[in-house]
């Protein structure tokens, strides 16, 4: 891993189902974790490495927490995909300026965004 003086490096985020989440990211994402112990399991490569942890609370935008963006090519594609792997979408498909995005949520009960700079396709 590339270290760049105070850059971001590594983030981390809890879930409620660890098993789940580990399950969705790797089927819709293409994601591969390590666990260490039951309760935390890490993942690389992609974009940021980071782990997730067993927690009693997910994270969301409408409780103030950060909100971890994904990109998309193909957004309508990436939508239905993480749909048919259960995650909720939470905010369907919207313009801004730059492009377009929407936020779901993952079975660990986490919020994420996806965004395109693509048009519809």
């Amino acid at each position: 891993m590339d270290k760049a003086h105070e850059k971001l490096n590594y983030v981390e985020f809890g879930s409620m189902n660890l098993d789940a989440t580990k399950q969705f990211f790797s089927a819709a994402f293409g994601w591969r974790f390590t666990d260490y112990g039951p309760e935390y399991s890490a993942f690389d490569q992609q974009g940021l490495d980071g782990g997730v942890y067993a927690a009693d609370k997910a994270a969301s935008q409408a409780e103030g927490s950060v909100l971890l963006v994904f990109y998309s090519s193909d957004l309508e594609a990436t939508r239905s995909k993480v749909e048919s792997l259960g995650g909720s979408i939470c905010k369907e498909i919207f313009e801004f300026p730059g492009g377009r995005r929407f936020h779901f949520t993952e079975p660990g009960g986490n919020e994420f965004g996806v965004w395109s700079d693509q048009p519809v396709s």
